[in-house]
């Protein structure tokens, strides 16, 4: 994915400061907050990011566990690509980080303009949404096999 934004961010279609933006963070710092609205697409350029939910458990009692982290070359934010719609995870940065933020608007129509790199983008983006996919059931496998053990011991008690 790294080639193929460099390539977009750096055509003359896609101006610095109105398509996207370079920024820098401190670590600790809230990049995107679950639930807020969002239009924007983030490369990871340098830098470790952890990703959280907030889970609300019994009563009033909340978590807000990792469910992911994020280094060089990664992406988040895919899911506000095409329009503005509610983030569905908090990114917070465990270093400094520079990130390039990119507009989804003019994204889109970049790759609707450039079908070529539209189709590499989209190819490497499937890639890397079937990779997040396999983790997450993964870890629900887990989660599901933990739940059981436990379970079966609350039964033998």
């Amino acid at each position: 994915m790294k080639h193929i934004l460099k390539t977009i961010i750096n055509s003359a279609q896609m101006l610095e400061g109105s398509t996207w933006v370079r920024k820098q963070y401190q670590a600790n710092d809230i990049v995107v907050k679950e639930g807020d609205d969002g239009s924007s697409l983030f490369f990871v350029e340098q830098g470790e990011l952890r990703v959280t939910r907030h889970v609300n458990l019994d009563g009033n009692k909340a978590i807000q566990p990792g469910i992911g982290e994020l280094k060089e070359g990664d992406i988040f934010g895919e899911s506000c690509l095409h329009e503005s719609f509610p983030r569905i995870a908090t990114v917070t940065t465990i270093t400094e980080a520079s990130l390039i933020e990119i507009n989804g608007e003019g994204l889109s129509v970049y790759l609707d303009d450039n079908p070529i790199q539209g189709y590499l983008f989209y190819k490497q983006l499937f890639e890397i949404l079937i990779g997040r996919l396999k983790s997450a059931n993964q870890t629900v496998e887990k989660v599901m096999a933990w739940g059981l053990k436990v379970h079966e011991i609350d039964k033998l008690l």
